[in-house]
């Protein structure tokens, strides 16, 4: 018999026509000891033997595991795995929204919904893999349940921002936002405008990579845009900080670097670094929250 290890979660990733499994992960990356087969075929049995009889089966619960199965499209499923106490129907169902929501971002919903070369798919899926091992991890983020991103303020705001609309324009781009620590300091009008799980995303990505100075990738916008994929460039300025845009085929990204980045931001270096080094706020000075408010 198999068990859940305590605050244990893992996720399990198959088609749903045929239950071929298409990964297994768990906190800290790939499921150790991994699944048996048995257990895999046994979770996506049960499923399928409901839907045979028009019952659809969402949740279940163990002596000390919760278990929840959702269906994406057709074809698609997942299986979430939790020993984690605070876990709640809720939480995980979250989770594999992200968690779906994360593999069209990288690969497209075509590639999901209409593979046809399941090795291939299996291969493509490790893409994914960093991101979708965030949201399993314990965090002191909140976004990827809120579903809204996490903000920061800072007296010079203002100038950021108006920098930060100039920058986009020259890039031939509506979407822009600056990044500290993964929270968003600033960030264009049509940035806000973009559906909440997909600015989610899109901030969790830059988080879930490692440093580097520039990045020029290809996502899937899961609501907005999910077949057709848009240019996404970060920059980072300082440590800590970064602007990203969302682009069409134009400028290319050595043409960002060389042309607009450094006349653009170099005369706020003095002002990027300070709002880098800075303690996080989340509220403007002076705001004092009531004590029964919890965040």
């Amino acid at each position: 018999m198999w068990e859940e290890a305590a605050d244990s979660v893992t996720l399990l990733c198959l088609t749903s026509s045929s239950g071929v499994p298409l990964f297994c992960r768990s906190r800290g990356g790939l499921a150790k000891p991994q699944l048996p087969f048995s257990v895999i075929g046994s979770l996506n049995g049960v499923h399928m033997f409901g839907s045979n009889l028009d019952v659809l089966l969402t949740a279940a619960c163990t002596e000390n595991t919760r278990v929840m199965w959702k269906v994406f499209h057709n074809s698609i499923t997942l299986i979430v795995l939790s020993s984690d106490e605070g876990a709640s129907d809720f939480s995980l169902g979250r989770l594999l929204e992200n968690v779906f929501n994360a593999m069209v971002l990288i690969l497209g919903l075509e590639e999901l919904v209409n593979a046809r070369n399941i090795e291939r798919l299996k291969k493509d899926l490790k893409a994914c893999y960093k991101l979708i091992d965030s949201f399993l991890e314990p965090g002191k983020y909140s976004a990827d349940l809120t579903q809204c991103m996490e903000c920061a303020v800072t007296p010079s705001r203002a100038v950021l921002q108006e920098c930060l609309e100039a920058f986009a324009s020259a890039a031939e781009s509506r979407f822009g936002c600056l990044l500290v620590s993964g929270r968003v300091l600033c960030a264009t009008e049509q940035w806000w405008q973009l559906a909440a799980p997909e600015a989610m995303l899109l901030v969790w990505l830059v988080q879930s990579l490692p440093p580097h100075a520039s990045r020029d990738l290809p996502v899937y916008l899961p609501h907005g845009s999910p077949t057709v994929p848009h240019r996404f460039l970060t920059f980072q300025l300082v440590p800590g900080l970064e602007v990203v845009l969302l682009c069409g085929p134009n400028p290319s990204l050595q043409c960002m670097t060389d042309e607009l980045v450094r006349p653009f931001w170099q005369p706020l270096l003095d002002l990027l670094k300070a709002s880098a080094g800075a303690p996080l706020q989340c509220l403007p000075p002076g705001i004092a929250l009531a004590p029964e408010i919890l965040g």
